[in-house]
């Protein structure tokens, strides 16, 4: 999960942050490939990949084809890596935040993937007549346990059969209760990845 206690960040879920973006350019190393992003304040983790985000496109199931969903995008990482790593998927990313989406975008442009677009809007309202292969998320905890629960409870309307969701939590921060909260929604919930605190929840649409 997202959890980030510097104050600078404490409104990254918010629709317009009031900060004065500070841009800064950084480099990842991601399964196996190299990518960069423009981040700036007011957006989640600017000056890296989380760990979280890291095992969760370290370790993340593709489709072979298909439709897949990065809920709660920020700057794009999982999303983008998504795309990269598989051209014949349709990827869509979504944030809350204005800031978030013009970064998504540009990120887009940066690594050269031509098969993801970033829709802005709170949680599935943007892709509604969707429905998706994949969704993945590292999902926004500062916005409170109903957001971050409501991600997983209004997955099933947007998936088709036999789709998964797979979603990186903090173990320590409601690690256990999301993992019920799984289970109550899809009947079945698995451990995907676990490293460095940080857990990969994953649940398939039967």
């Amino acid at each position: 999960m997202k959890l980030d206690r510097n104050s600078e960040t404490d409104h990254y879920f918010s629709a317009s942050p009031h900060s004065k973006p500070r841009f800064r350019l950084i480099q990842a190393y991601l399964r196996g490939r190299q990518f960069k992003f423009l981040t700036a304040s007011g957006v989640f983790s600017k000056k890296r990949v989380d760990l979280g985000t890291k095992l969760l496109i370290e370790s993340m199931i593709l489709p072979e084809t298909g439709y897949v969903l990065d809920m709660g995008c920020g700057y794009g990482a999982v999303g983008i890596a998504a795309a990269a790593f598989n051209p014949k998927l349709r990827v869509v990313m979504v944030d809350v935040n204005e800031r978030a989406v013009r970064l998504a975008r540009r990120n887009i442009e940066l690594n050269r993937v031509d098969n993801a677009e970033v829709r802005r809007g709170n949680l599935y309202e943007p892709v509604k007549g969707i429905l998706f292969n994949c969704i993945l998320s590292n999902p926004p905890v500062s916005a409170g346990l109903a957001t971050v629960k409501a991600i997983i409870t209004e997955a099933p309307k947007h998936m088709t059969e036999k789709a998964t969701i797979q979603m990186v939590v903090k173990s320590k921060i409601g690690g256990k209760r999301l993992q019920q909260i799984f289970k109550e929604a899809f009947g079945n919930c698995t451990i995907l990845a676990r490293e460095s605190g940080y857990r990969v929840l994953m649940a398939e649409k039967k």
